[in-house]
């Protein structure tokens, strides 16, 4: 089950759309989804979360909380909508196109992919890449 809150933002989304579109990403990387919590929020809001639960004194688009029991995921996603409008600006990319990345960003964490050095980071943009062409062919 995927599910999308929204603390202090307005914005909406075809949580069906969507949730077809995450749960394919998964399987794509044989994974299943048991619970996945998006919840969006300010960049005030995740920015105190990364300080209290981090340690990290700074801003980010996105902090996933991996819960998950192997290729059975469970977790909660925060996205700043904040940092994410200013990085598609940023990157010259739609909001649209930056949103689907760092959703899927997060998906593909709980999948096994990480970013911490250049070709793990390489690799975490072909498989953001091939999850935002996903949305764009399924949909």
């Amino acid at each position: 089950m995927i599910t999308y809150n929204f603390i202090d933002v307005k914005f909406s989304l075809n949580e069906v759309l969507y949730s077809a579109w995450i749960n394919e990403v998964a399987l794509k990387e044989e994974c299943t989804i048991e619970e996945v919590n998006y919840i969006f929020c300010t960049d005030e809001y995740l920015y105190d979360l990364n300080v209290k639960f981090l340690n990290h004194d700074t801003y980010t688009d996105i902090i996933t909380f991996d819960n998950s029991l192997g290729k059975t995921l469970i977790s909660d996603i925060f996205i700043s909508l904040e940092r994410v409008k200013e990085n598609a600006d940023k990157f010259k990319v739609s909001l649209n196109e930056e949103l689907h990345r760092v959703m899927a960003h997060g998906v593909l964490h709980l999948c096994g992919y990480k970013d911490k050095t250049d070709d793990e980071a390489s690799l975490m943009r072909v498989k953001e890449d091939e999850a935002i062409k996903l949305f764009h062919v399924e949909r």
